[in-house]
């Protein structure tokens, strides 16, 4: 009987061993879920901010939007304004700088073709 006791004795001595194990594994998991819980919600509120930033530079972009397009028909409203059509006689001004012929360009980059490839045959 004595030995029945110190062997129930020895089991219960493992059951609570057992049983701390087993409580501070479950409080090791609580403080991670809370840790875990925690940066969920921080990550929530970083989300909600960013999406406020997100919301507030569309809101700008459209802003800028609308007064690049109200620029732009104001602009359209100047430059039908300004006479079109002009004498060969009358000398060049700015306007017309801007508003070269293509076929200009062509012969000047053929041309330039034409020298870089006399450079080269004298080479």
């Amino acid at each position: 009987m004595l030995n029945e006791l110190e062997t129930l004795s020895q089991n219960i001595g493992r059951l609570i061993e057992i049983s701390q194990r087993h409580h501070e594994a479950r409080r090791a998991l609580e403080d991670q879920l809370a840790q875990a819980r925690a940066e969920c919600e921080a990550t929530r509120v970083e989300l909600e901010q960013t999406r406020e930033e997100r919301n507030a530079l569309q809101a700008e972009r459209d802003t800028l939007s609308s007064k690049i397009d109200d620029a732009q028909v104001r602009l359209n409203a100047i430059l039908e304004k300004l006479p079109r059509a002009r004498s060969h006689a009358e000398p060049d001004n700015q306007l017309d700088l801007l508003a070269t012929p293509p076929h200009e360009h062509e012969d000047h980059d053929v041309e330039a073709g034409r020298e870089v490839t006399r450079h080269g045959e004298n080479a």
